[in-house]
């Protein structure tokens, strides 16, 4: 898809089917991937931290740079997971420290208006909610200053756990989340990364959070849920309400689980959205996210072309 065919929200890929052969066995090269994508339909590459290899070498980072964009794309959003409600006070210090780095390498990949990820933490045992929010705010707002300089949003997602933690998300319940979303002011520079499977597997309705959060909404990853046959969601909810990663709810191609698309594009379409929906597909096979992108390709000109 050429870079000059562009709609109101254009589609990206994030390769979730390669994420621990990139990130961690590292036995395929950031490079690698952008070269398999070229075969996709879409407008974007997202990238995670741990996709890059050397992210304190600038040169690297131009270089990755400039191999998304020979290949006709534009890089999104960066997916980076900061721990802020670590107990430890240098920990959170170092967070932050990292993140701010994060901004400067999401902007040399991206350039402005480009979204920097960024998450909660962990929701440790001992961990009081009243504490963890400030702690979460103060480090966030530490990292907002950074942002406005080089013209970076940072979006907060409804997130599960990054693979390298032990705990799940301090902020992975809607009324934490919200909560976290009130205490912080700035709607320029910081908004929502909205992931409606990620409020399934948190016991949450993903149309009611979309509900509270649409105007706040700056990037959107696009997944799909099933149950397998003979569970019900009911039955795999934890004691805490939420699901987790229960082996009875799998991934599968977007728009075939039980994700609401209709309901989720149209209301983005009325509250004005015009961002990047990126798909995290290809768990079970490459050729599933060219289909996931076909569907999400349809859904973009049935709500967000209706005018025309």
């Amino acid at each position: 898809m050429k870079q000059h065919d562009v709609p109101p929200v254009r589609l990206s890929a994030f390769p979730k089917c390669y994420l621990d052969q990139i990130s961690y066995a590292r036995t395929m090269s950031v490079e690698d991937w952008i070269d398999e994508a070229m075969g996709l339909d879409c407008h974007g590459l997202e990238m995670y931290e741990g996709f890059l290899w050397y992210p304190e070498d600038d040169s690297y980072i131009r270089g990755v740079a400039d191999r998304i964009r020979a290949a006709d794309f534009r890089m999104p959003m960066l997916c980076c997971s900061p721990d802020f409600t670590n107990p430890d006070p240098e920990a959170r210090r170092d967070a932050v420290i990292h993140q701010l780095r994060m901004i400067e390498v999401a902007e040399m990949l991206g350039g402005p208006g480009v979204v920097c990820r960024v998450l909660s933490g962990q929701r440790y045992p001992e961990l009081d909610r009243e504490q963890g929010l400030q702690w979460v705010v103060e480090c966030i707002e530490a990292c907002l200053p950074k942002a406005r300089e080089l013209d970076v949003v940072l979006g907060i997602e409804n997130h599960y756990k990054d693979g390298h933690w032990k705990f799940a998300e301090f902020a992975q319940k809607m009324d934490v989340f919200l909560d976290l979303l009130s205490r912080i002011g700035d709607h320029k520079n910081f908004g929502v990364q909205f992931d409606p499977s990620n409020a399934i597997v948190a016991g949450d309705d993903p149309i009611e959070l979309l509900e509270k959060v649409k105007h706040r909404v700056v990037s959107m990853h696009a997944s799909d849920r099933y149950l397998e046959p003979g569970h019900t969601l009911d039955e795999l909810r934890q004691a805490d309400g939420t699901l987790g990663y229960s082996p009875f709810l799998n991934h599968g191609v977007v728009g075939k689980g039980l994700n609401d698309y209709d309901g989720i594009f149209s209301i983005l379409a009325d509250a004005g959205y015009r961002g990047w929906v990126s798909i995290e597909d290809g768990v079970n096979g490459f050729d599933e996210m060219a289909e996931s992108l076909a569907f999400l390709q349809e859904k973009v000109k049935q709500h967000f072309l209706r005018e025309t």
